[in-house]
């Protein structure tokens, strides 16, 4: 009998490269975007969402900074914050931004949405944003099927269409780059929100797909988990002081440097990819008895 022994190292920086499970063995360079003194265009959409709002801030400061033209179109439901977030950014650092409303429950108007948001600045759209996301009552969504529905299309289905949308047009314009918020609670499924956690899981699965596709193109597709963040979406769930609970500004950080580095998969903050690795090792009939 041949016994094979397999060795897995960790890495040293798991915020920045993720569980070696869910990396290319190759990754794809990060897209070299518009040729230097262009602009460079973000379309950042559920861009009143904490995380949202300081990923759109510390990409304008950075090029500010670094004397690098960039554009934000800013999308979401609520437009009358986008406004305003559209205003301090151009008066803090100089940034094209522009406001589009959208609506992920209308699944049809979406094509619409995206012809538009990607002529909405001179110059195109060199990248996408996505974290928009709902995350309703747990026993609501299993009790009415209205709500669960409207989870599924929101976290997932909405999603799907858009990077459908965006994937086509960067490969038309024979580059671009792709970033999506997904959930560490899409690791596993939990009683406590599995609802929540399968479209998630859902999304997850999706991008890597994607991922695996764009690889080939040089479009390179970053998956974020986040786990507990201080917004308005996980309020009363976690203590604010609690050492599991990080702030919108730590999570845009992360973000960012992982983008600029053409990461694959990415949590934050950093410790969640050893929290979810224990999660994931524990055997079904082990955790099906745990109160997770």
């Amino acid at each position: 009998m041949t016994t094979t022994t397999t060795t897995i190292t960790t890495p040293p920086n798991p915020e920045a490269v993720g569980p070696p499970t869910e990396t290319s063995p190759t990754p794809a360079p990060p897209d070299p975007g518009p040729a230097a003194g262009a602009v460079r265009n973000y379309l950042i959409v559920g861009a009143t969402s904490g995380i949202a709002k300081a990923v759109a801030r510390l990409l304008a400061a950075n090029a500010a900074r670094d004397g690098r033209a960039v554009g934000l179109v800013l999308a979401a439901r609520e437009t009358d914050e986008l406004d305003r977030l559209a205003a301090d950014l151009r008066t803090r650092s100089g940034c094209a931004a522009a406001v589009r409303r959208f609506d992920a429950s209308d699944l049809e108007a979406i094509p619409a949405f995206f012809a538009d948001a990607a002529a909405a600045l001179p110059g195109g759209l060199h990248d996408l944003v996505l974290c928009h996301g709902w995350l309703p009552d747990a026993e609501r969504s299993k009790r009415d099927p209205a709500t669960m529905q409207r989870l599924v299309d929101v976290n997932y289905t909405s999603a799907v269409v858009l990077l459908e949308l965006a994937a086509a047009e960067f490969e038309r314009r024979g580059g671009g780059a792709i970033t999506a918020l997904s959930s560490v609670a899409g690791d596993r499924g939990r009683q406590s929100n599995y609802p929540y956690g399968a479209s998630k899981a859902a999304l997850t699965a999706y991008l890597q797909g994607l991922r695996n596709r764009l690889f080939h193109v040089s479009i390179p597709v970053l998956t974020v988990k986040p786990g507990f963040v201080d917004t308005g979406m996980t309020w009363g769930l976690i203590k604010p002081d609690s050492p599991l609970n990080a702030s919108p500004e730590r999570v845009a950080r992360s973000v960012v440097r992982a983008m600029n580095r053409g990461r694959d998969v990415v949590y934050v903050p950093w410790f969640w990819w050893g929290i979810m690795s224990i999660f994931k090792s524990v055997p079904e009939p082990v955790f099906k008895r745990l109160k997770t």
